[in-house]
Order: C-alpha cells, then sequence, then structure tokens
C-alpha cells in the first residue's frame, strides 16, 4: 500500500477517534465552585475594611475569590426594609453559605427566616439565644453560628465612661439609628445607666446625612455635654462625617470601633471589628469543607479595647482623666 495511502487513512482514523471524543469532553462537567452570598445592611463602601477582613478567613480556610469560591454580593443600603427581599435572592441562588452582617442582628434574623437549610454565618448584636439564631452558644444547633458582639450591652459602659470624662455636665446624649430595630432597647438600657448616675439622657436620632447634621444641633442646643455614637452600620458608614462634626461643635464623643479613634474621634470602646470578621471568613470557609453550622460554636470577642485621642482632647481643652488612661489600650498622642 503506497505510503501517501497509509498515512491518509491513518490520519482518517484519527480525526474519527478524536471526534467520538469530543462529545465526552464537550459534556464533561468540572465542579461547581463554591458561592458564598454576603448580605450586608449597610453600602460597598462602608464594607471595604471588613471585606478585607472576611477575605482574610476565607484564604486561612483555604479560599480565593475568583480561584476556588466566588462571592455574590447584596448591599441593603442602610434600608432594613430591603433585607428579607435581598435574603430571598440569596436563597433563589442557592448559595452554598450566606453571610449575614449588620443591623445589630437584623440582617442575620432575616436570614435565618428566608432558610432552615441553607448554613448562615452572622453577626449580631443581639442576644443570639434569646432572639433565636441559635439553639445555645457552644451547640448552636440548626443553620447558623457566626459572632455575637455585646453590641448594646456596651453602650452603658459608653455612658460611664463619658461621665468619668465630663463629671460637671448635666446631660449627656446618645445618638440613635431609628431604622434599627435595636435603637428602642438601646435607648431603654442607657437611660437607666444615666438615671443610676443621676444624668440626663438626651436623645437623637439620625437615619441620613442631613438628620445628623440636624442631631448634632439639637445635641448642642439641648446643651448635651458629652454624646455616645451608638453601634449601628449606618453611622459607622459615616466615620468621618460623625467625627468632623463632632469636632466643629467642640462637642465630646464616644464610638464603638477604633477607625473612629483613628480616624480623631475622642474616644472608642468595642471590640476588634477586624478580628470578628476574619473570623466570620473563617467559618464560612470551614462550612464549605463540609463542617455544619451545628457543631461549630457562637463566638464571642476576646478582647474590648478602649482607645483615647489625646490630640483630639487637646483640640477640644479636655483634660483627660488619668484613671481613663490607664484603662486605655491605646492613647494616640
Amino acid at each position: 500500500m503506497p505510503f501517501d495511502q497509509l498515512h491518509r487513512r491513518e490520519v482518517i482514523s484519527l480525526l474519527g477517534g478524536a471526534a467520538a471524543a469530543w462529545p465526552l469532553a464537550a459534556g464533561a462537567q468540572q465542579p461547581a465552585m463554591p458561592v458564598i452570598g454576603i448580605l450586608y445592611g449597610g453600602s460597598s463602601d462602608s464594607f471595604a475594611y471588613l471585606l478585607t477582613a472576611i477575605r482574610r478567613g476565607l484564604r486561612e480556610s483555604g479560599y480565593i475569590e475568583g480561584r476556588n469560591m466566588a462571592i455574590e454580593y447584596r448591599w441593603a443600603e442602610d434600608r432594613y426594609d430591603r433585607v428579607p427581599a435581598l435574603a430571598d435572592d440569596l436563597v433563589r441562588r442557592q448559595v452554598h453559605v450566606i453571610v449575614a452582617i449588620g443591623g445589630g442582628g437584623y440582617v442575620a434574623q432575616a436570614a435565618k427566616a428566608a432558610t432552615a437549610t441553607i448554613p448562615i454565618v452572622f453577626t449580631t448584636n443581639l442576644d443570639p439565644v434569646k432572639s433565636g439564631l441559635v439553639a445555645s452558644l457552644n451547640h448552636p444547633g440548626g443553620n447558623a453560628t457566626g459572632m455575637s458582639f455585646f453590641g448594646s450591652l456596651l453602650e452603658p459602659k459608653k455612658f460611664e465612661l463619658m461621665h468619668e470624662l465630663a463629671p460637671k455636665t448635666s446631660a449627656i446624649a446618645i445618638l440613635v439609628n431609628p431604622n434599627n430595630p435595636n435603637t428602642e432597647s438601646t435607648a431603654k438600657i442607657v437611660k437607666e445607666a444615666a438615671d443610676a448616675l443621676g444624668r440626663s439622657l438626651v436623645v437623637a436620632t439620625a437615619s441620613t446625612d442631613r438628620e445628623i447634621e440636624s442631631a448634632y444641633a439639637s445635641v448642642v442646643e439641648r446643651r448635651a455635654g458629652g454624646l455616645i455614637v451608638a453601634a449601628d452600620p449606618f453611622f459607622n458608614s459615616r466615620r468621618g462625617q460623625l467625627v468632623a462634626l463632632s469636632a466643629r461643635h467642640a462637642m465630646p464623643a464616644i464610638y464603638e470601633w477604633r477607625e473612629f479613634a483613628e480616624l480623631g474621634g475622642l474616644m472608642s470602646y468595642g471590640s476588634i471589628i477586624t478580628d470578628a470578621f476574619r473570623q466570620v471568613g473563617i467559618y464560612a470557609g470551614r462550612i464549605v469543607n463540609g463542617e455544619k453550622p451545628a457543631d461549630l460554636p457562637v463566638q464571642q470577642p476576646a478582647k474590648l479595647e478602649l482607645v483615647v485621642n489625646l490630640k483630639t482632647a487637646k483640640t477640644l481643652s479636655l483634660e483627660v482623666p488619668t484613671a481613663i488612661l490607664l484603662r486605655a489600650d491605646e492613647v494616640i498622642e
């Protein structure tokens, strides 16, 4: 048989074999990349540094966005009425895990109401047992676990610190977000702390930038000698505005996160939020790896930190008591 004829038959045979294999190759499906849904009560801008912490935790569990897992983002933009629909959307998307963050615990509750099967990793300022998120801290049961902040329980302590800083003032104000489901209970426990110390409590509310401006004017008009900014995702996203207004009105203020003090806020008292969100990322990765939320204990902050900005105190002509400075975890000078 001539060489060119043999060669032609071999080529046809090879092509035929390859053609037979093509449908198998084309039909073969690679394992689906796991998808994590992030449901946040605030905006994407305010979430940037927290997302970095979550990604760090995911990386520790072996996951990198875009390489071996994907993230679906849903932002409520500080409109808590949108949260249930966003949670339902992630359920329809059939994500592997829902990370429910913000709203003082409302976002977590909305996610829990949306699904009893998809695992949930939450952050909450509410008691996760009393609010029905888990059966117990050590043995959550069900489909949810996460990080429980002390949240509104810290507001009375912040009131005591402001009382200690400004002992001669008769009234101290608290700024709360009326759209936050925790607002009423927060105002109540801070009022109890004020009564115990013989002080008046001025309650100011704000849920927009313009209302924040008006709230500061109201606090000044009502002669409050200090301000507590309550924990809230909306306020966290307006750190710059709040710190600037405190400076403009010469208003001593205390906030929850150290990021406020680093921007020029007078004091902060609360947990280290980036550590907490790193743990959220770790838990999400562990669940994708096969662990069950029912078996992962709800975590609580290992440490609360007090940060004092002495530069701001000097600008306000305030002398910070030695007792506060000695208790401070960090003094910014």
